[in-house]
């Protein structure tokens, strides 16, 4: 018979018992013990295969080497489109019928972008943004239209395409949770200051 696709002999076990092995052999006996120790042989007699070579894979395109061996901080266009990325789905998930807490939530966070967004220049230019347009957050319908104008406002001063605020809930829609598990859930109850 021959052996399993997974590269072992006859028992699917036999990866397990070889990693056991070679654990046990290294740390708990001691690294000087010999192969043949007495204390090993239980063990070893279970698994006398050497480990599987991996399957040989042609290397990865140029393109994804280079952007797996970034190992440099994020641009500020990637912060930027993971920042919006994360704005619009909060927006397409805001409730219906947000309580006032909700609404409140909507405006701090927006606030709070201000003040802490890790590009200087940029959270300035989202204060003023805000400041020209204050939230609108009494319906998700509201917030999602509210956003995507503010989105095209920073769009249109980076000189980036507008986009078309009618369409933000086929971009952006409700996130595909089963038994509306991605809800948001509110309550008017205010957070205490710490």
């Amino acid at each position: 018979m021959p052996p399993p696709a997974w590269g072992w002999g006859s028992n699917p076990l036999e990866p397990v018992v070889h990693t056991v092995a070679a654990f046990s052999r290294r740390l708990l006996i001691a690294p000087e013990a010999a192969p043949d120790d007495a204390r090993l042989r239980p063990l070893l007699s279970l698994s006398l295969s050497p480990p599987p070579t991996p399957p040989s894979r042609p290397p990865p395109p140029p393109e994804a080497l280079k952007k797996d061996s970034k190992a440099a901080p994020l641009t500020k266009e990637e912060v930027g489109r993971a920042t919006w990325m994360l704005l619009h789905t909060i927006a397409a998930q805001f409730p219906d019928e947000p309580t006032r807490q909700q609404r409140r939530d909507a405006r701090e966070l927006m606030a709070i972008i201000s003040r802490l967004y890790p590009c200087k220049e940029c959270a300035e230019h989202f204060k003023e943004v805000l400041k020209a347009n204050p939230v609108q957050a009494g319906s998700q319908a509201e917030f999602s239209q509210w956003l995507c104008y503010v989105h095209n406002v920073v769009n249109r001063s980076l000189g980036k395409p507008i986009f078309p605020c009618q369409r933000v809930n086929a971009r952006w829609g409700k996130l595909d949770c089963p038994e509306r598990s991605c809800d948001l859930e509110g309550s008017n109850d205010i957070i205490p200051n710490r």
